[in-house]
């Protein structure tokens, strides 16, 4: 249950961040609302699963979730460069996630 929690907790930081660059500096009120609810559902996500998860590999984990999402979607939906150094650094941002993951696994 915990690593669902942050899984979901990640996916709210993408939306967080999505929505913090579609309120155009906190002037558009509906973006800027909408990144409250995702930054606190993000965080909050994040508090309950550290309840039972190591914080070093959760945080890195949930920030991994959020930095590879946040790339992915700003090259999908806004148009953001993607270049070979960028694919193959998210890439070797998820193999040090997972790699975090597999030697906490055993704890």
């Amino acid at each position: 249950m915990a690593w669902f929690l942050i899984v979901a907790a990640g996916l709210f930081e993408v939306a967080m961040a999505y929505a913090l660059k579609l309120s155009d500096g906190f002037s558009a009120p509906l973006p800027s609302v909408a990144f409250g609810v995702f930054a606190v559902s993000s965080f909050g996500l994040l508090a309950m699963a550290l309840k039972s998860l190591e914080v070093g590999t959760a945080y890195a984990v949930w920030t991994g979730i959020g930095a590879v999402g946040t790339a992915v979607l700003g090259m999908v939906a806004l148009g953001e460069d993607a270049s070979l150094l960028k694919l193959v650094s998210i890439g070797l941002i998820l193999c040090g996630v997972v790699g975090l993951n597999l030697a906490g696994a055993g704890h």
